[in-house]
């Protein structure tokens, strides 16, 4: 039987302490459409509180020029400074069965590194691994570090 689920990882070095990114991330998820505006248009929360562990919520954004909607059930482990966003539904779901994204931040010098990785289980396989999501993922991170260590 052909193996359907994967993984991608990648880190992306932060200018910004991991305490401040990992924060934006944990309780000012609002601020995402400012943060970086050509990926994100918009988030609202379903479920719960902005920074509430296992809060739903909606977020508007585009991948490859294409708007799309993805439904997310947040998981956060303080401690590790570390997040998982569970997909519920959304257009991720016309592809993939099961999708998760996830980022542990690192304190690394005066800065920080974000560990990102995306875990999905495709229909068939044929259908591609998500690496144009990924590729929004990291371009999200460079937008958030900008906007956090100019903070």
């Amino acid at each position: 039987m052909a193996n359907l689920q994967g993984k991608l990882e990648a880190e992306v070095e932060l200018k910004a302490p991991a305490d401040k990114f990992y924060k934006l991330w944990r309780s000012e998820t609002h601020k995402m459409p400012t943060a970086t505006s050509k990926n994100i248009q918009g988030i609202k929360v379903h479920e719960g509180d902005w920074d509430q562990h296992g809060a739903i919520k909606i977020w508007n954004y585009t991948v490859e020029g294409k708007s799309e909607v993805f439904k997310e059930k947040v998981e956060f482990d303080d401690d590790n400074m570390s997040f998982t966003l569970h997909g519920i539904e959304g257009h991720i779901f016309d592809t993939w069965k099961v999708f998760k994204a996830g980022c542990k931040v690192v304190p690394k010098g005066q800065g920080s590194v974000a560990k990102l990785s995306m875990e999905y289980e495709k229909y068939k396989e044929s259908d591609p691994s998500p690496d144009k999501y990924m590729a929004v993922l990291i371009d999200m991170t460079k937008d958030i570090d900008a906007h956090v260590a100019s903070a």
